[in-house]
């Protein structure tokens, strides 16, 4: 068993830190747009990580529970068309419950390479996998998965798996999820495939209620995104002037949030001045929705062919096998 940290090369920027100057320029840059904007990757600071586990287990939020039913459910069927497989990488890893299970049914894994942006979340599943999984070699990169991640030469001993699961293929605008879809491609090879997870489309409420909880965790978890520009770039928004806000927009089948601005006021951040309105927002994500055509379109236009869908029960969620073959 290794466990082995690696820091990100080529463009791929670490940025757990809000000293990173990547979050500031986009910071700066996002804001100084006429629709503000904040990438949701920079969400996941530690207490952001912390708020996002809080989320996955609250009872509106159905995605993890649908995902990790097909993955309890079809685990052995996925390892079973994937026997070749040695080495699985994971973008944008996080917690281990999902990985947990699909590891115990991919029983022939080698090697395991998770990559995150949050460096002690990242660290500490590490260790906790290696105690569980003693002869899997563990190897984790540090770095922001939507740069060019160039992962070591010990990735490349076995076929490979890409692992993409919670839906985050939404998170990206179309041209975006493609170019991510291409840039996987190219780290598998001709031989791999990639298993990922992707949210289907359903009534508004039920979405809606997916990305504003009762409780008001998502709230907080958005709201966060201020906070962390506060204690790292120098900023003085005021939190209670603002508040998490979430839409439906159904023609381009996607959940917006925002955080919007409750009042006309003025924020200074690392000595640059921005003007808010009443009721402006700064756009903070999108979490796009799929049909399974739509999706296995997009898998297509990236160069793989989709070789097997499960479903949770209620058909809320998807899990795609893609690779090079023919369809299952």
């Amino acid at each position: 068993m290794t466990v082995l940290m690696l820091k990100p090369r080529c463009g791929a920027e670490a940025i757990d830190g809000t000293e990173r100057s990547g979050f500031r320029a986009a910071v700066l840059a996002g804001l100084a747009q006429p629709r503000k904007s904040i990438p949701s990757r920079f969400f996941y600071d530690k207490r952001g990580s912390e708020l996002f586990e809080e989320i996955t287990r609250l009872e509106e939020y159905y995605p993890t529970r649908a995902e990790l039913e097909i993955y309890e459910t079809y685990g052995s069927e996925i390892a079973s068309l994937a026997p070749q497989i040695g080495t699985l990488v994971e973008f944008g890893s996080g917690s281990s419950r999902k990985i947990r299970t699909l590891l115990k049914a991919m029983q022939g894994l080698k090697l395991y390479a998770p990559i995150d942006i949050s460096e002690e979340m990242l660290t500490a599943e590490a260790q906790a996998l290696a105690a569980d999984f003693p002869d899997l070699e563990i190897v984790s990169v540090h770095a922001d998965f939507m740069g060019e991640v160039v992962l070591p030469a010990a990735v490349a001993r076995h076929q490979r798996m890409a692992f993409f699961p919670g839906s985050t293929i939404g998170n990206f605008r179309p041209r975006e999820a493609l170019q991510f879809l291409e840039r996987v491609l190219g780290v598998v090879g001709e031989e791999g495939m990639l298993l990922i997870g992707v949210d289907l489309k359903k009534d508004t409420n039920t979405l809606v209620r997916a990305y504003d909880d009762a409780a008001g965790v998502t709230a907080a978890f958005n709201l966060n995104l201020l906070h962390r520009i506060n204690a790292g770039l120098g900023g003085n928004f005021d939190l209670a002037g603002f508040a998490h806000h979430v839409r439906y927009d159904e023609g381009r089948g996607r959940i917006e949030m925002h955080i919007k601005s409750l009042k006309t006021q003025r924020v200074r951040i690392s000595g640059r001045t921005f003007d808010f309105a009443a009721g402006e927002t700064i756009h903070t994500e999108n979490s796009h929705k799929f049909t399974i055509p739509e999706f296995h379109l997009l898998a297509r236009a990236a160069g793989f062919a989709p070789l097997h869908t499960w479903t949770d029960g209620e058909r809320r969620f998807s899990v795609h096998l893609l690779g090079k073959g023919e369809p299952a």
